[in-house]
């Protein structure tokens, strides 16, 4: 029986902008070679930066498409700015992310990469 976050990712996959990300290429590349782990720093360090203040930098523009597994998981989950934030999570714009939010947003990202690994076997 899958989880609330589960159903949540399976809702936010069916639309299809959303359905077209895959962790391809170099960016599951950056999974196998670093580890979910060090991904998972990352995903902490990238959203207190691009998506955590109130008022983001570019936002609706700040997260690149590729680079990074982290951006493609943003853009795949609707965490990409906090207009699909709003929309997808129901976390408000206008305001600073707290702490349990932007722990959830990370573990939104995290998940959808280790579904992403899924078919074959957990990620490293």
């Amino acid at each position: 029986m899958p989880d609330e976050l589960d159903a949540r990712l399976n809702r936010i996959g069916q639309h299809a902008f959303r359905a077209k990300f895959r962790l391809r290429g170099r960016d599951r590349a950056v999974v196998d070679l670093r580890g979910i782990t060090t991904v998972r720093q990352h995903a902490e360090e990238l959203i207190g930066r691009r998506l955590a203040p109130a008022d983001p930098r570019n936002d609706g523009r700040q997260t690149p498409y590729r680079g990074h597994p982290v951006f493609v998981a943003q853009h795949a989950t609707a965490t990409c700015c906090r207009t699909c934030l709003a929309r997808w999570h129901d976390i408000p714009a206008g305001r600073a992310l707290d702490e349990a939010e932007r722990g959830y947003v990370v573990e939104v990202i995290c998940r959808w990469i280790t579904r992403q690994y899924a078919p074959h076997s957990p990620p490293p």
